[in-house]
């Protein structure tokens, strides 16, 4: 089935609360959507034993070109839509699935897994490169965001050479019939709450899947994991959740990807 999109940015917030996603589409440029995908690689050659499905927050929060993507006023305006004027980016993943054996993930609601108290988040899902039927883009369950948030006790482990994630919905609970597929062109941004169910296929094809996930909260929002640091990206900070924040890193030309104005002081 085909996924909505939003006509324009003043939607977007009314079709977020219908349907748990919406699409903004060109939110980026092509420019740096294809820096993405140039940091994809870096980072491939960097952490040769990861694999690019797997580029989480822990190898990301100290890098320059993630800092500078993160606070992009296009990406922080979009989630200060439905997260208020006051915003941090909590978890930030590459999903990048190679040609031919790019892995699925598992049906999953986000906020299963999120230490965050309470539960307000949107996480945005840049496209750095085409995400198609065909290559495994996201598929969301509709109306799913009504539902509870499922405890680990209900979900089921998974085969980590075949899924992404290490836990998920139990198959035998998931009727996939409905399911809407979210293709994106490179720039484009899906939106999602932490409630829906979604997942999405394996990648079979001869090109690259590759996306972002952001998750940005409000600053009022805490972190319950001891010692995680979020990016600060507008606003004013809560000093009453006692959130860590990673200071900004200082490009250097030996160390990281280089990538526009990274030279900018």
């Amino acid at each position: 089935m085909t996924a909505f999109v939003a006509e324009d940015q003043k939607s977007l917030r009314q079709e977020y609360d219908e349907h748990g996603y919406c699409i903004a589409r060109g939110a980026i440029d092509k420019g740096l959507a294809g820096e993405m995908m140039d940091h994809v690689h870096w980072l491939g050659k960097k952490y040769p034993d990861v694999r690019p499905e797997r580029l989480g927050h822990g190898l990301l929060v100290a890098d320059p070109f993630i800092h500078r993507l993160v606070c992009d006023p296009r990406l922080v305006d979009i989630a200060a839509q439905f997260l208020g004027d006051d915003v941090a980016m909590f978890a930030a993943h590459y999903i990048a699935k190679k040609p031919r054996i790019g892995q699925a993930v598992q049906w999953h609601q986000d906020g299963s897994y999120w230490p965050l108290e309470p539960m307000e988040v949107a996480t945005l899902w840049v496209a750095a490169t085409d995400s198609t039927v065909e290559n495994g883009c996201m598929r969301v369950l509709p109306s799913t965001q009504n539902n509870r948030l499922l405890k680990r006790s209900e979900m089921v482990d998974l085969d980590e050479e075949k899924y992404v994630l290490g836990i998920g919905i139990r198959p035998e609970d998931i009727d996939d019939s409905q399911a809407l597929d979210l293709e994106l062109a490179a720039g484009d941004v899906s939106i999602h709450n932490p409630t829906i169910i979604h997942g999405s296929n394996a990648n079979h094809t001869e090109q690259w899947r590759v996306g972002l996930t952001l998750r940005y909260i409000p600053t009022t929002t805490k972190v319950t994991t001891e010692g995680h640091e979020s990016i600060f990206c507008c606003g004013q900070v809560d000093a009453k959740t006692g959130n860590l924040y990673a200071e900004k890193p200082v490009f250097v030309a030996r160390e990281h990807m280089s990538f526009a104005g990274c030279d900018a002081r």
